[in-house]
């Protein structure tokens, strides 16, 4: 969707029109899911954050002010909002997503297999380490794969901070990984 048919919507949903809305919400709520769910590790506890996400964006539509950044970057921070207050309440921190999920290797490679779900294990627990902000960038530019400009827009920071924040992530698994007996770049090839 461009940035004049999203405005358009959102202006129409500002003016009530539910239809309107229904589009943004289609547009929309697969990420913000894949997005929450990357954080919280719980399908159930996804969807229902998920809705949570969107009743909030449809009761405070009319707040939306477009400030030069798209609708999805305001959906992201009511949906980062959402998995603070959850662990907020939870005291804990958040975990990436299940293992179990991830597409396997041909049943008959069960070595690979093997290491390959160890590797995949090892990367969750070093990302679950991770700060708040750079669990969020790993997740938007490697798992969702937004630019880096986007994810700026997202995270209301600028690109340098986000690239910051790469880096510093990238460089502390990789130390984390290495120490665990694996290399990011060749657990990264393998996951995608």
């Amino acid at each position: 969707m461009d940035r004049v048919d999203e405005q358009q919507l959102v202006q129409r949903s500002q003016r009530g029109d539910t239809e309107a809305f229904a589009a943004l919400y289609r547009e929309y709520v697969q990420p913000i899911y894949r997005y929450i769910y990357h954080r919280v590790n719980d399908r159930q506890l996804a969807e229902d954050l998920t809705g949570d996400v969107f009743t909030r964006a449809f009761r405070s539509v009319q707040s939306y002010s477009e400030q030069g950044k798209p609708f999805a970057a305001w959906l992201y921070r009511i949906a980062q909002a959402r998995v603070i207050d959850h662990y907020r309440r939870a005291n804990r921190r958040p975990v990436m997503s299940s293992i179990d999920d991830l597409p396997l290797a041909a049943e008959g490679d069960m070595d690979r297999n093997l290491i390959r779900k160890q590797a995949a294990r090892t990367l969750q627990t070093a990302i679950a380490e991770l700060t708040d902000d750079q669990q969020q960038v790993v997740i938007l530019r490697f798992i969702e794969g937004y630019r880096i400009e986007a994810v700026a827009e997202i995270m209301n920071k600028n690109a340098n901070a986000i690239k910051a924040l790469q880096h510093r992530a990238l460089r502390t698994l990789a130390r984390r990984l290495e120490r665990a007996g694996f290399d990011l770049s060749s657990i990264m090839a393998g996951l995608s």
